[in-house]
């Protein structure tokens, strides 16, 4: 029976949608072999728990964990603790450890790709010098190591607060990197993302910015797997792409171009590490075997449709994309409730979560119609909407 269901339109107005059919993506064989790929996956709450603002985070496990082996079914691997919309807004670093310490036994027992975030958030206030950055990052980065997974080093709120040019950036990330055990990934992370890193690598000025972080991977491109561009400018990633190393590779994290970004232009391309991916992960498993297979325009045929959902689910303030992650994986029956650490469920209005629902029955990824409209209807009588 073709699903249906009643939606609200600007103005209080109704409209009936019938729902597509279920698109019978298939799970592959192995994973991608042209591209590496990660998605950025979302911790699901405690629905018992007090996930209030301000509060620590406590985590349903089961649900977490399992979003995680979802990901790795689908051939992509799990970039832990790198949710930039909870990291800092209510994941708490003893959250963290404790989520990267069992995705990482999680990744070794399926054999999933796993890399995770390392950062300064276990300093709770503006530290008073630039050694106690170096050593908040070490201690993440060898954490991280220590559990089998590859160090994302992520930009630090506490250095942006702390540092007043380009060579206090240079010092702390040199330090950081000598001391490495193994290679790392840098992760350069816009504003849009986190307005407390405005101004990061010591210049508002993005080409300034570009030739301290340019500077710092030549110097160490040794110790450098990669770097996570996400600035949501296809134009300076590809730039970017022709400044660095060819051993270094870019990890776009654009969820605005990333079908362009990652097919390449015949000569450079770039590899995947996107929040976009954690909700887009059957079409995006999809692509990625298209491209194996040598098919650009097939692979441009699966994705391409995916991105007006991505762009409304970053859309500003870009900070509170997760809220749509979490509240498509409920829709998706990945998780037993839309709650969200940090009460960030409360994140997104009510007409926004609506169009995403819209956006996605298009690409195809409501995979259970029937659960997904059952769900959409209880999240509206909650929410008031009588459509």
């Amino acid at each position: 029976m073709t699903a249906r269901i009643t939606l609200p339109t600007p103005g209080g107005g109704a409209e009936t949608l019938t729902l597509r059919e279920p698109a019978g993506w298939q799970r592959p064989a192995a994973l991608p072999a042209s591209r590496i790929a990660y998605a950025a996956a979302h911790v699901v709450a405690d629905p018992y728990a007090d996930n209030a603002p301000g509060q620590p985070a406590r985590l349903d496990w089961d649900a977490t964990l399992g979003v995680r082996r979802n990901l790795w079914s689908w051939g992509l691997g799990v970039a832990e603790a790198m949710d930039t919309a909870q990291r800092g807004m209510g994941l708490d670093w003893a959250a963290t450890r404790e989520l990267i310490r069992r995705s990482a036994a999680e990744a070794a027992a399926c054999g999933g790709r796993i890399v995770a975030g390392a950062a300064t958030d276990q300093l709770t206030a503006v530290p008073d010098t630039l050694d106690e950055v170096v050593t908040a990052y070490a201690e993440q980065v060898a954490f991280v190591q220590n559990c089998g997974a590859t160090a994302v080093i992520m930009a630090s709120r506490q250095l942006a607060a702390l540092a007043t040019g380009p060579d206090d950036y240079l010092r702390v990330y040199e330090q950081v990197l000598r001391e490495t055990s193994a290679p790392v990934v840098l992760h350069w992370l816009g504003d849009m993302f986190d307005p407390a890193l405005a101004g990061y690598w010591g210049s508002t000025d993005l080409d300034e910015a570009t030739k301290t972080f340019v500077a710092l991977i030549h110097a160490h491109a040794n110790v450098i797997d990669g770097v996570k561009v996400s600035l949501l400018d296809a134009a300076r990633e590809v730039r970017l792409r022709e400044l660095l190393p060819p051993t270094v590779k870019v990890y776009t994290g654009d969820d605005y171009h990333y079908p362009e970004l990652i097919a390449g232009d015949g000569g450079q391309f770039s590899h995947a590490l996107l929040g976009a991916f954690a909700a887009i992960a059957p079409a995006a498993s999809a692509a990625l075997q298209r491209l194996d297979a040598g098919d650009t325009a097939g692979f441009r045929d699966v994705l391409d449709p995916t991105v007006p959902l991505s762009r409304h689910v970053f859309a500003p303030p870009t900070q509170y994309y997760k809220t749509g992650i979490a509240f498509l994986s409920w829709l998706n029956g990945f998780q037993p409730g839309f709650t969200m650490v940090g009460g960030l469920h409360s994140g997104r209005s009510v007409p926004h979560l609506v169009q995403a629902f819209r956006l996605a029955d298009t690409a195809g990824l409501l995979l259970d119609p029937d659960l997904a409209v059952d769900r959409m209807r209880r999240y509206l009588s909650v929410a008031g909407v009588t459509a």
